[in-house]
């Protein structure tokens, strides 16, 4: 058996409460509006100012069956991040219950639902057991981008167009609603408006597949500050648990490629 993180990182009637149709609200003209690039710059910044921190996020995700038909699938991520090389990420969900620990030394991945888990040995940072796990083991974390200090460069990348599309309040929190579109994804962000200018929302939409699924994440609880039990980041495995390798990667079709979503908004 082999293990690795399932696309499953890696969706729906709509109620109509008035009978009037609704226009979206012509942006303002572009030498009054806020510029995008540096309101993800001055989150980019605000969070890489960390040197631990952690946040949950509540995901929902569409799944394509037949005919352009989609489900909606729900799961709860917690993050914790301790700069420069320890992260964990817990996973749990209507079709996923998995953590990934990476303690500077070694990436593990548990899989609570089939009682296994896969090891290996990726010494170095953050970053560098993130580009490990999506490049060598065909995998991506929910989210890790928000703990990579080169978000800004993964968020850039393949940005054909940005916009702000203006003020917005989330679950409580003003926010500037921000635009971003690439080849494959569009890709939509609400950032808090402030002197802490942290991520509230993602939304990733897949417009070239078939009934353009979305993947929104809500984010919240950021702590700056946390403190964390030396286990935090260590797996230790359960006696029940039974070790496995991780799947080998397979060359993917460019279909393939292109039905994987930026690893912001992959799920473990």
């Amino acid at each position: 058996m082999q293990l690795k993180y399932l696309s499953g990182l890696a969706c729906g009637g709509v109620l109509l409460f008035s009978s009037l149709a609704a226009t979206a609200e012509t942006p303002p003209p572009k030498k009054m509006r806020p510029d995008p690039d540096k309101i993800v710059q001055q989150m980019c910044g605000y969070l890489k100012s960390f040197e631990r921190f952690s946040f949950r996020a509540e995901v929902t995700d569409d799944q394509v069956y037949t005919a352009g038909k989609k489900l909606q699938y729900t799961f709860d991520i917690e993050t914790f991040v301790q700069r420069p090389d320890k992260l964990r990420v817990n996973a749990r969900g209507d079709l996923l219950d998995k953590q990934f620990f990476f303690d500077g030394k070694t990436l593990a991945l548990y899989d609570a639902k089939r009682k296994v888990y896969a090891t290996v040995a990726v010494p170095g940072d953050i970053e560098s057991a993130l580009e490990h796990a999506d490049q060598k083991l065909g995998f991506r974390v929910a989210l890790g981008d928000f703990t990579s200090p080169q978000l800004c460069k993964h968020l850039a990348r393949g940005q054909t167009h940005s916009l702000y599309v203006g003020a917005s309040t989330v679950r409580g929190v003003p926010t500037n609603h921000l635009a971003f579109d690439r080849q494959d994804i569009q890709l939509q962000l609400w950032v808090a408006s402030g002197a802490q200018p942290f991520p509230v929302k993602l939304l990733i939409n897949q417009k070239n597949l078939n009934g353009s699924p979305q993947w929104t994440a809500y984010i919240s609880d950021l702590n700056g500050k946390p403190k964390f039990a030396p286990e935090t980041f260590i797996f230790s495995p359960p006696a029940d648990a039974r070790l496995i390798k991780f799947a080998p990667l397979r060359l993917k079709t460019p279909a393939q490629a292109a039905a994987q979503p930026d690893k912001t908004g992959e799920k473990p």
